[in-house]
């Protein structure tokens, strides 16, 4: 078998999982995505938009310099009443085109935009599904939603009002600007006198912008992050505080937050108002009032030519707002696409254009190296196992030596650094993820449902199911009885979120039925029976051994009762196999497992005893 090159994602070490939200961002990548580069996909509708909208700024412009002629025409001794009307018409043509080209303008703009998110929200989650199967876990459902979703949007905004109003707002002033100077350049000179004064106002306005924006999206996370621990913790919170602490710490995060923004709005405040106020109409109309009225009286100027200034020099310092309004939006979408851009530059795993599909249900580690990204240290080292089709295998040891990593990488969520990993004696590599989800079944300690029927997630590793073979791995699942007699509407009720309206021996049940449906050769457990109560416990083990029967089984124990029946018992130590071997051997062998042993049946003799001459007080003791 060929050595493979290293490739992981995320920072973990053995059992310990990595901290949820920590995407390992491979900034080089990242900083190749810019905001322009990610509109590629509908350049064509974008460049339509901005064409449009130049065309609309222009036939605005255009309207306004008409006044021009109108006026001199009225002002003409002998005026042509027709050409005056043709004039006129001309003029409200163009403001016609201005507001047609306006309104095709953003309908092509919105249209890119929905596009956009469609493509975008499908290569992401095309590319999610890719990517090592431990970085989705890692970097955690919120993370994740953010860019898929929140991200997404920031761009469809960016693209379906932003594109069409930024072009706008750049060539109307410049036309405007190169029709008052060919007019006058001494009014021209006048109407943009207020332009550098509203310019430093916009400087103190986004001085420092993204530093700030930074600093208030961070305030709103954290306190975001104290709301949803409080909703989510509501039963450990109404248990154990009574709500001072908690909401104590709501407040902080508000405050915090309040403060952040108060800080910005202070600082940012006095440079919006200074740029609103120059940058609004009166300031340079009284301008050119000031200076234009005394070149008229004196004959340096032509009303007519005033008149067009007054009502074009207004117009070109306003249209430069909205580039002062788009900004935070610009900025906003910029970050947005570094998050995609960072997501994005996750290398995909290498998946075998065939592949090679497995030949029984055996698996087997061989010389299995492994360190999360991120870490110095070793997750497993020098790992080998057989695990014999048919075979009950064990996975014991402390507390992040190695077991859950070990089952992670059966079904491929991270590929390991050297050595290889074999189902039905082909490495995982050479397999495609159909061929490799077809071998193996992953029962994992925290069940997971969609908030669809329970026959739809019966259903879920075998879409095209019937519903008698659906009841009939419910059946075999211990889980048809609470179906048809607990739930409204039987296999058509619905689970609600992450199977909310269910207890989680229930969820648990539904997961093995799901399992048992799809019928896999091989069934990784990873401690599936570690939070049920012991009526659930004890029909969750009957489900186990139905859903077993026949197959190579990998279970991670914690309770060393449930494995010693286990055909071989593998014990891991920091990431390396320090035994291996039947339950009694190893308990006479004296060795690490032999401890655990006695740990836990000195631990499963710990009783809660009351002295009854104290019938107040409680002792918990272990064995005496």
């Amino acid at each position: 078998m060929s050595q493979r090159s290293p490739t992981s994602s995320a920072a973990g070490s053995g059992d310990t999982d990595p901290p949820i939200g920590t995407v390992p961002p491979p900034e080089e990548a990242a900083e190749e995505l810019t905001l322009w580069g990610v509109v590629t996909p509908v350049r064509r509708e974008v460049s339509a938009a901005m064409v449009l909208a130049v065309i609309g700024g222009a036939a605005w412009t255009a309207s306004i310099l008409l006044i021009l002629p109108i006026a001199r025409e009225i002002r003409d001794d002998s005026p042509d009443t027709a050409r005056t009307w043709w004039l006129i018409a001309a003029g409200l043509g163009l403001v016609a085109l201005s507001f047609l080209t306006r309104s095709f303008s953003f309908r092509s703009s919105h249209l890119g935009a929905f596009r956009l998110e469609q493509e975008l929200r499908t290569e992401l989650t095309e590319h999610l599904a890719r990517i090592p199967l431990g970085y989705v876990v890692t970097a955690g459902s919120g993370t994740l939603k953010k860019i898929v979703l929140d991200d997404v949007r920031s761009l469809h905004a960016f693209v379906a009002d932003s594109t069409p109003l930024l072009a706008r707002a750049i060539a109307a002033p410049l036309l405007g600007v190169i029709a008052m100077f060919v007019l006058d350049w001494r009014l021209a000179l006048l109407s943009l006198a207020i332009f550098p004064l509203g310019m430093i106002g916009m400087f103190f306005a986004f001085r420092d912008y993204e530093d700030a924006r930074r600093e208030v999206d961070a305030a709103n996370e954290r306190m975001n992050t104290i709301v949803n621990e409080y909703v989510q913790g509501m039963h450990v919170v109404r248990l154990f505080d009574d709500g001072s602490e908690s909401f104590r710490r709501y407040r902080v995060a508000l405050d915090e937050t309040t403060q952040t923004l108060k800080k910005w709005n202070e600082k940012s405040q006095g440079g919006v108002y200074v740029a609103r106020t120059l940058f609004a109409a009166l300031p340079t109309v009284l301008i050119l009032l000031a200076v234009g009225i005394p070149m008229y009286r004196s004959g340096r100027v032509d009303f007519p030519t005033l008149a067009t200034f007054l009502a074009l020099g207004p117009t070109v310092i306003e249209s430069v707002l909205p580039i002062v309004w788009l900004q935070p939006g610009i900025v906003k979408a910029g970050a947005a696409v570094k998050r995609i851009g960072t997501l994005q530059a996750v290398d995909g795993q290498p998946q075998p254009q065939v592949g090679t599909p497995p030949v029984n249900g055996s698996v087997e580690f061989r010389d299995v190296d492994f360190r999360y990204e991120g870490r110095t240290e070793q997750a497993l080292r020098d790992v080998s196992i057989t695990m014999t089709e048919g075979t009950v295998t064990a996975l014991v040891g402390r507390s992040g030596a190695g077991k859950s990593t070990i089952a992670q990488l059966i079904p491929r969520f991270w590929d390991v650094g050297s050595g290889a990993v074999l189902v039905g004696g082909v490495d995982v590599r050479d397999m495609t993820p159909e061929q490799l989800m077809s071998a193996v079944s992953f029962v994992f300690q925290s069940p997971f449902l969609l908030d669809d029927t329970v026959a739809g997630n019966i259903r879920l590793g075998k879409p095209d199911a019937s519903h008698a073979e659906v009841e009939a791995a419910a059946r075999a699942a211990q889980a048809h009885d609470f179906i048809v007699t607990e739930l409204p509407d039987g296999y058509g009720t619905i689970v609600g979120e992450r199977g909310s309206s269910l207890s989680g021996g229930q969820r648990q049940r539904i997961t093995i039925a799901r399992a048992i449906l799809q019928d896999n050769p091989i069934i990784v457990l990873d401690e599936a029976t570690a939070f049920a109560d012991p009526d659930n416990e004890y029909k969750i083990h009957l489900a186990l051994a139905e859903l077993a029967r026949g197959k190579t089984l990998i279970v991670v124990a914690h309770r060393l009762s449930t494995i010693v029946d286990a055909h071989q018992i593998v014990v891991l130590d920091q990431g390396r196999v320090v035994e291996c071997g039947a339950h009694a051997d190893l308990v006479a062998g004296g060795g690490l497992y032999a401890g655990m042993w006695t740990r836990f049946n000195d631990a499963e003799q710990w009783r809660l005893r009351t002295d009854r001459s104290k019938p107040n007080e409680a002792t918990a003791e272990g064995p005496t």
